[in-house]
């Protein structure tokens, strides 16, 4: 089918017949008995059959796993702020914030832990949590979130409620964090030293606007000034005087979207949801002459993006939220970059403000630019195959635009060399996975700059390297210097979802987290950037980790986990000779929290990996029943996701979000996830066999991995597999029963991308390129025009998704049920009136678990 005729919604679908492997197994039985002779095989096993349980069965049993999950879900320390003292009197070397669920609470709270100096190695230290803030509720009432604070969530990906985010100075103390609809501070630390006293009441910030205040940050020249968005507009407040300036005025908050396309400061859906950027905003460090403080921001024209609706989570009020929405293959917002100065005076009142534009359009200075990624320095093209890394300097500039009859005078008067500097370039013809790993060292030479930066598209993998550039441009792009590779090999250096890097430029090394020892586990390693030579690994072995640096790089803290193990978080300090920086040993040091009992009946997955026909080595998990017994056959459930930027199958604990997965293994299921080509953290070559045909070879390595699972194991029975999965896993779910519906006895499709000319920019362009180029793959891979080869037999195929979602629309669903209506094909559709892409709600989470497993005992 044509895939033009998409939007017409004409479609005449040809019935196909697809006999199911029931069906052609019946027809092998009946073969049998016209035959003379019968051979019993006495060898064959006998099929285990999952017991029934009533809905009100499948309830209790999901209220028991829920009720352990809600014991350890979220309630890790996390977001850690090393602060070290300076009183060498006292009995502790620092003092350790981060935000987390004290025990009995159930939301995020800002707190703190002293770490001692001297510790009794022969007994496990404990570090206590104590409060930061004095009886404060973070969370709005009623747990009811603006509708942009909600929006931010799902971006997020948030699930826990309270303080989630806080901006820190640390040369004040000044913490500033969003909660209960409002902006606090409150000051620790710093400069002055600590504060020991009890906990502290927070200040709120008051305010002359209406709306919700987002995305808070604190002017690092000069802390007594908080910048905010407000109703797309771009605010700065002072704390200590309580002014308050509107700086920007593109929102005009009118009721109709159409009319007021204009924001200031603020990311866009798809540079949130697919670049996991949030902010669109940024103070620039210093504050210069004559107490002058700076803004960057973006200035965001969506006119042309195109309108969709989705019904309001108020359904009483009958009514639609309308947002703007880039499918692919359609119109971006245009982006411009501006700067913002705010001249205060000696009491820190503001005298002016001004907005400065840059000599040319954006688009005239960068042509090609599509996305940018990091506070304006990573240009991104369309493709997202070019990467350009800039300087932009604020002399580029002026305070008046194009249309100002001055404004030729002043870009003749601007000084010889005031131009943008393209320091780095990256190609690829694949795609660019894009990063916020820059680290720039001071400059000693005007004519140069030298920094650390992450590459992947040149050897494939992610990894170091110390770059120098010449700042002698020839049309904006600058020679390179001196190129040197800091780590090498077939793994990768984290780079992606906020990964960081810890720089000591006094020993000249640099921490990172990386795969080098398999990419099953994340360890916390170093390297010298002067002397690339030796990298060595600073966390234990058998576990993953996720870690977090101090300051002056004598402490790390690490959450970490293994299949068989809960996380805990402990504190490590390294020591050795100060002659040998590079191989002082961590030694454990303090607990922040340690790990929770296993539910009673978990079993953790055993991992395997196989020789695939692609050539890859392909990991997997499996779920061995927990009735298991000899020459019984069990049903099996594929648990899939299988699109880029995830990784399923690691060593870490499976017990908090994939704690169905056991539930499941304890009733009698065997349970496989296999990570197959397209997953992360295996290369670019390995991730880009997606390129171009998402969907087409994803179910072959699934459906390999399957296959080698009941070869080695002997104990899954084939005839009765179902795949399950949610977004790109729904999308894989669909895929299985359309191609192979001879392996695959059910689907459960949650949140389908079920056409991809339906989705973003960011994502289908970056993996699909734009339709023009690729229609055949962009038939191929959409679902919705492929319903004549799904079995026409019942109870088959079951769909869910929330009504509101506002990531993967629920036209996606719409579409793909009026398609198999057309075709006359079955189908079972459980709809989430209140939920977005994430189900969120408790209520909705536990129907959805029960409705899973009752669909399955039914029907598998």
């Amino acid at each position: 089918m044509p895939l033009q005729c998409i939007t017409k919604c004409l479609f005449v679908q040809c019935l196909v017949p697809v006999l199911s492997l029931a069906a052609v197994k019946m027809t092998a039985v009946d073969d049998l008995s016209d035959s003379t002779e019968v051979v019993e095989m006495e060898d064959v096993p006998s099929q285990f059959f999952v017991e029934k349980h009533s809905w009100d069965g499948l309830r209790e049993i999901i209220h028991g796993s829920r009720k352990y999950s809600g014991m350890i879900i979220n309630k890790a320390p996390h977001d850690f702020q090393f602060v070290q003292k300076h009183d060498d009197s006292g009995p502790h070397s620092h003092r350790l914030y981060y935000l987390g669920m004290p025990y009995g609470s159930r939301e995020n709270s800002l707190l703190y832990s002293e770490i001692p100096k001297k510790i009794r190695k022969e007994a496990l230290l404990v570090l206590s949590w104590k409060q930061m803030l004095d009886h404060f509720q973070a969370t709005p009432h009623h747990g009811v979130y603006s509708r942009e604070e909600e929006l931010l969530r799902e971006r997020k990906r948030l699930g826990v409620f309270g303080i989630t985010s806080y901006d820190y100075h640390a040369q004040s103390g000044l913490f500033l964090f969003q909660a209960s609809n409002s902006l606090f501070y409150c000051h620790d630390g710093g400069h002055n030293g600590f504060i020991q006293a009890a906990p502290m009441k927070p200040v709120e910030i008051k305010t002359q606007c209406s709306g919700i205040r987002m995305d808070p940050k604190i002017c690092p020249g000069d802390p007594s000034f908080i910048a905010f968005i407000n109703n797309n507009d771009l605010w700065v407040t002072n704390i200590e005087s309580g002014e308050e300036r509107r700086l920007t005025f593109c929102h005009k908050g009118l009721n109709n979207i159409k009319d007021d396309p204009k924001s200031a400061g603020v990311a866009t859906f798809v540079i949130q949801e697919e670049f996991d950027r949030f902010t669109g905003y940024w103070w620039c460090p210093t504050v210069s002459e004559g107490k002058t403080l700076q803004l960057l921001y973006e200035e965001v024209d969506e006119s042309e993006v195109e309108i969709i609706h989705v019904p309001s989570p108020a359904l009483e009020e009958r009514k639609a939220d309308v947002y703007r929405y880039p499918r692919t293959g359609s119109k971006n917002p245009q982006i411009s970059l501006k700067l913002v100065e705010i001249r205060t005076d000696e009491d820190g009142e503001i005298v002016s403000t001004q907005i400065k534009e840059l000599v040319l359009p954006f688009k005239t200075l960068f042509p090609g630019v599509e996305y940018i990624y990091v506070c304006s320095r990573m240009l991104l093209d369309r493709s997202q195959q070019k990467l350009q890394l800039v300087l932009i300097p604020p002399a580029l500039f002026l305070r008046v635009g194009m249309e100002d009859p001055q404004w030729e005078e002043h870009v003749a008067a601007m000084p010889e060399g005031v131009q943008p500097f393209i320091i780095h370039e990256e190609v690829t013809d694949i795609w660019i996975n894009v990063h916020d790993i820059f680290y720039p060292f001071n400059q000693t030479n005007n004519d140069e700059i030298t920094f650390l930066w992450v590459n992947e598209s040149k050897t494939g993998f992610c990894h170091l390297y110390r770059v120098t550039s010449l700042l002698q441009p020839d049309d904006f792009k600058c020679p390179i210097k001196e190129e040197v590779t800091l780590t090498s090999g077939e793994w990768e250096v984290l780079a992606r979802h906020g990964s960081k890097i810890w720089v000591n430029e006094d020993t000249k090394l640099v921490y990172f987290q990386g795969t080098k020892d398999t990419p099953l586990e994340h360890h916390l390693y170093v390297a010298s950037y002067e002397s690339p030579g030796d990298i060595v690994r600073l966390t234990k072995s058998g576990f993953s980790h996720s870690c977090s640096v101090s300051q002056n790089f004598d402490m790390f803290i690490s959450h970490y986990s293994n299949v068989s193990t809960p996380p805990c978080v402990h504190v490590y300090k390294l020591v050795g000779s100060d002659s040998d920086p590079l191989h002082k040993e961590p030694e454990f040091w303090a607990s922040m929290m340690e790990a929770a009992g296993c539910p009673a009946d978990y079993v953790p997955p055993e991992i395997f990996s196989f020789p695939a026909k692609s050539g890859f080595e392909l990991y997997g998990m499996l779920y061995k029943p927990h009735n298991l017994k000899p020459g019984k056959k069990h049903p099996a459930i594929l648990f899939v996701y299988g699109g880029p930027q995830v990784q399923l199958v690691n060593n870490s604990y499976k017990g908090v979000k994939y704690l169905r997965l056991n539930t499941l293994a304890s009733l009698g299921y065997a349970v496989v996830v296999i990570d197959g080509r397209g997953s992360c953290q295996r290369g670019l070559k390995f991730e880009g066999a997606l390129k171009n045909k998402m969907g087409q070879v994803e179910i072959e390595d699934q459906v390999e991995g399957l296959q080698y699972v009941a070869d080695k194991y002997k104990f899954i029975d084939l005839s009765r597999v179902a795949i399950h999965g949610w977004s790109y896993g729904g999308f894989l779910s669909l895929m299985g029963l359309i191609h192979r519906p001879n392996v695959f006895k059910v689907a459960v499709a949650g949140a389908p991308v079920t056409v991809w000319m339906a989705y973003d920019t960011g994502y289908t362009e970056r993996y699909m390129d734009v339709p023009e180029n690729n229609l055949l793959g962009y038939e191929a891979g959409s679902v919705a025009l492929h319903v004549d080869k799904l079995p026409n037999e019942p109870n088959r195929l079951l769909i869910l998704h929330g009504f509101l979602d506002e990531n993967v629309h629920f036209f996606h669903t719409n579409f793909l049920v009026s398609q198999l209506i057309r075709a006359g094909k079955p189908y079972q559709l459980q709809i989430y009136p209140n939920e977005r892409h994430s189900i969120r709600c408790p209520e909705s989470g536990e129907h959805y678990e029960i409705t899973l497993l009752y669909f399955l005992q039914q029907n598998l």
